[in-house]
């Protein structure tokens, strides 16, 4: 998980190097007919620049909800979550240290986007990690597989309320007794 996310977030930022190095607002640069171009801006909002203004709430919740995944990942048992969490943490961490570090000012920084394809928003290699991730997630959820490796089945709903429900009475008997 720490190398996916490590991973991610060092080739987001080089990138990002890159594309301003290299590309201009005012001249985005196309590529594979007009498919993929580079247009590069910088974005103080969340997804698809909404929100503006509001810079520091996503740097605080960003970071929150990294050491909330990191604090959730200790019961990770599973290959393929660890590299879920691996593309959120990273993806979550690349554009947090834009927030952080670029101007105008810590925590209210501009997020570097320079990837656009046809008839969508313009957005990064942190932004790839987490959509990815994202997806990875609610297939996972799909499938049924928990963070600890077990699955969840019809069988073991039923079993699992069978046995919630024998734990709670054995709570209310025991309140009852008291």
């Amino acid at each position: 998980m720490a190398a996916v996310a490590a991973l991610l977030m060092i080739v987001d930022v080089i990138t990002k190097q890159i594309a301003l190095a290299n590309y201009s607002p005012a001249a985005p640069e196309s590529y594979l007919g007009g498919f993929l171009k580079f247009t590069l801006i910088n974005n103080s909002g969340a997804a698809f620049s909404l929100g503006e203004g509001s810079t520091w709430i996503f740097s605080t919740a960003k970071l929150v909800v990294i050491i909330g995944m990191l604090w959730i990942s200790r019961r990770i048992r599973v290959p393929s979550w660890e590299a879920i969490f691996g593309l959120l943490i990273g993806g979550a961490a690349g554009n947090l240290v834009d927030r952080i570090f670029r101007p105008p000012s810590p925590f209210r920084g501009e997020v570097v986007d320079w990837i656009q394809l046809p008839h969508w928003a313009v957005f990064n290699i942190a932004d790839m990690g987490v959509v990815s991730g994202g997806v990875l997630t609610v297939w996972m959820v799909f499938r049924g597989i928990n963070l600890d490796g077990t699955i969840e089945t019809e069988a073991n709903q039923g079993k699992k309320s069978e046995k919630d429900k024998k734990e709670k009475k054995a709570l209310q008997d025991e309140g009852s007794e008291a």
